[in-house]
């Protein structure tokens, strides 16, 4: 089982031996795998480009994101704002640190009650996007998400160090439903560091060799944390600062470097929040099944459903805590 998660998106190398082994590493296992999925998300990327602006395209491919400002006509947004902020919506919990974040998975009830929402994640422009950044046209889980900065007693939040999610291309897309102040703890992304070069490879490598040895537990898991300095030993630019009114789509492939902004205030961030992260090791662009019309809307509760009862058998953890019914806006 260990062998056959190399050619998965696994990534912990505390949990897998053969992933973690500094002596396979040194020899250049952590390298093939990066270089590998990279070489095959750019095949699929390049299957998918026709499909997507030319302007866009060639944003992302320059800086790992794509700025879509007003996304949705001013009435149709106000609209999808009001309903979205105004409804108590069942929701569940996590503590990072000093942070909260709540989700609010987008099924099949919240459908029918904002039908502004299923049209903008039903759109042609919207899956065309996101599954070029995803390399595949499987569905991105989409989520309505409230982040809860500095509201609870805990040390920092860890999701404020620049980071990379996994060794290889994903999609996280954020469309703004409030505005995000320079202070508001806005998202943070390094560009152009989704792209392997030579320096970023090296850095990898020594990674992969090094990461067991210090107490750095969530690089130890396959999220690789950088210091800002850094940044200039791999060639590149401070982090950019998504400082933006609502209604603006942000994009991103955070195999990139990306973070949380500091902020010494409280602070509340709601979004319209998707993701994608399939095994990167697969040629084709095709939809996997669960991402069928018709089973897409139900994944996201279902694989809640699932944890719950592992985690109450003791086969797995449930990081994600039922929190009741609350408005997103609502600290």
């Amino acid at each position: 089982m260990w062998f056959c998660a190399l050619f998965t998106g696994a990534k912990s190398f505390v949990d897998n031996p053969i992933i973690g082994s500094p002596a396979l590493n040194r020899a250049g296992l952590h390298v093939w795998r990066l270089k590998m999925a990279h070489a095959l998300t750019g095949w699929r990327r390049k299957r998918l480009a026709r499909f997507i602006p030319e302007d866009l395209r060639e944003q992302f491919d320059r800086d790992g994101f794509v700025v879509v400002r007003n996304v949705l006509s001013e009435e149709e947004f106000r609209r999808l704002q009001q309903a979205i902020l105004g409804t108590e919506m069942q929701c569940r919990s996590q503590q990072q640190g000093d942070t909260i974040t709540r989700r609010v998975p987008v099924g099949r009830e919240l459908r029918r009650g904002i039908p502004e929402l299923a049209r903008l994640i039903d759109s042609r422009s919207w899956r065309d996007l996101t599954a070029y950044v995803a390399s595949t046209r499987s569905r991105p889980f989409c989520y309505i998400q409230t982040i809860l900065g500095g509201v609870a007693e805990g040390p920092e939040d860890p999701q404020v160090e620049l980071h990379s999610d996994t060794f290889h291309p994903s999609l996280k897309a954020w469309l703004f439903l409030t505005d995000v102040e320079e202070d508001g703890r806005p998202l943070t992304y390094v560009a152009g560091s989704h792209r392997l070069s030579r320096d970023r490879i090296a850095w990898e490598r020594r990674k992969s060799i090094e990461v067991l040895h210090g107490n750095d537990r969530l690089s130890q898991r396959g999220s690789f944390r950088i210091k800002p300095e850094e940044l200039g030993e791999l060639g590149l630019p401070d982090p950019t600062q998504f400082c933006v009114p609502a209604n603006t789509l942000v994009i991103a492939d955070t195999c990139g470097f990306h973070a949380r902004a500091r902020s010494n205030r409280q602070t509340v961030r709601v979004e319209l929040w998707a993701y994608c992260r399939r095994n990167p090791f697969l040629p084709w662009v095709g939809s996997a099944l669960l991402s069928w019309s018709s089973l897409a809307a139900r994944r996201a509760e279902s694989v809640h459903r699932l944890v719950d009862w592992l985690d109450r058998r003791g086969l797995a953890q449930q990081h994600w805590r039922p929190a009741g019914r609350r408005r997103p806006i609502d600290a």
